[in-house]
């Protein structure tokens, strides 16, 4: 997993358990994409002490990450759903057709896949 999306995700999942300072300087390096430099300056802090900070905050995150799997639950989920979706329409593509119960195993797979 791409190491951007997996902080992203880990942040999405796991962030309210961070102080607000550290959301905040973790939001700004991970979401905002602002330099080592420039959340320094923003905060008044050093590069070093910034660095330290998200350091940290990454492994705070993965550690709750290892304790609770709920980003890897998520990922498998979505894998899943999105085979049952490829399944669904792969039968509608070689049959021409579709019965109803297929049709709502797809809404439902949509409607899972919509909520993530």
């Amino acid at each position: 997993m791409d190491d951007i999306l997996k902080q992203s995700l880990l942040y999405d999942f796991y962030g309210e358990l961070l102080t607000p300072h550290q959301k905040e300087i973790y939001e700004d390096f991970v979401l905002n994409d602002l330099s080592l430099g420039e959340i320094a300056m923003e905060q008044g802090i050093s590069r070093q002490g910034v660095h330290d900070l998200v350091k940290r905050c990454n492994k705070l995150l993965n550690g709750y990450e290892e304790k609770l799997h709920l980003v890897e639950k998520f990922t498998l989920t979505k894998s899943k759903i999105t085979d049952i979706c490829s399944l669904v329409d792969d039968y509608e593509n070689k049959t021409g057709e579709i019965n109803t119960t297929i049709e709502q195993v797809k809404v439902i797979a949509n409607e899972i896949l919509d909520n993530y």
